[in-house]
């Protein structure tokens, strides 16, 4: 009986539930085992990505801003610009200048095609590259508090050609002001003059874009005066660029609902109020490659 009971005994040590400790935040270690964030974004791709651009925005295109103040210095903002040039210059030049005279990260929205490049792909990513989903905007800008940036061209402003140059598409069915005022947060938009010349379309390959499922097949002047580099050098083109009053909406952020006519008639104004200032800008220019 007695080797029973201490077998028993043994047993019930044995089997016996011990609690498991587990450490608080301050103990635990980053899963992550990079920098790269929820949205694939990493800043040691982004220090790199500054510093090779920096001769590019300061000596290639001599970059001038005008209102970059009006830029809050904290907060979620939703950042609009006009679009152009067959691989577009105006994206990075904004991201870029925001983030050296600013020191705040830019998400640039673009569409998921872009993601599903092999190599470009995941570049675009690292760089701050989102795929332009309402659900990917609204968590940056109201969770996150980020300056985002969408162009409401589209594809349609990159792909028009040189004869239509700063002439802005429509802004689609105004999905970006429904998204700031579901978020509570302004719009700004910011005029960009230099992109069309920096990469301007002589004309279009439908049928083999359609055959390659891309948004578009541009034929370049870029691509008759460098010969195959030119698929991706820039014309040294004078960018200016002026940001324009932040536009806030007297809505509740979050409401189920947001009038259509209302989400329309703010983005014509908008639209309207950027190409004043595009032509604002064109009309003090005297020079495409001095300014």
């Amino acid at each position: 009986m007695a080797n029973g009971r201490r077998v028993t005994d043994e047993q019930n040590r044995s089997t016996a539930i011990v609690p498991i400790r587990v450490p608080d935040e301050s103990e635990q270690e980053d899963p992550r085992l990079s920098d790269v964030d929820e949205w694939g974004r990493s800043e040691r791709t982004r220090a790199l990505a500054r510093t090779l651009y920096e001769p590019v925005y300061s000596r290639w295109f001599r970059t001038e801003w005008e209102g970059l103040e009006k830029i809050p210095a904290r907060g979620g903002a939703l950042l609009i610009a006009n679009h152009a040039g067959a691989i577009p210059s105006d994206a990075p030049v904004i991201m870029h200048g925001i983030e050296k005279e600013l020191a705040r990260p830019v998400y640039g929205l673009a569409d998921y095609f872009f993601r599903t490049v092999p190599v470009l792909g995941t570049l675009w990513a690292r760089a701050g590259g989102v795929s332009a989903r309402p659900g990917n905007a609204y968590r940056l800008l109201k969770d996150q508090q980020q300056l985002v940036l969408v162009f409401p061209e589209g594809t349609k402003g990159p792909s028009k050609s040189y004869t239509d140059r700063y002439q802005l598409r429509r802004f689609g069915r105004g999905g970006f002001v429904e998204i700031a005022m579901r978020a509570g947060v302004p719009v700004i938009p910011i005029a960009v003059v230099g992109s069309e010349e920096a990469m301007p379309i002589l004309f279009r390959l439908p049928s083999v874009a359609r055959a390659l499922g891309l948004p578009y097949v541009p034929i370049t002047a870029n691509l008759f005066l460098f010969g195959p580099v030119g698929i991706v050098t820039p014309f040294p083109s004078k960018f200016k660029l002026r940001v324009l009053d932040p536009v806030h909406f007297d809505v509740p952020p979050d409401r189920e609902r947001y009038s259509k006519s209302r989400i329309m008639e703010e983005s014509e104004q908008i639209r309207a109020q950027l190409q004043e200032a595009v032509y604002g800008l064109l009309r003090e220019r005297r020079s495409i490659w001095f300014g």
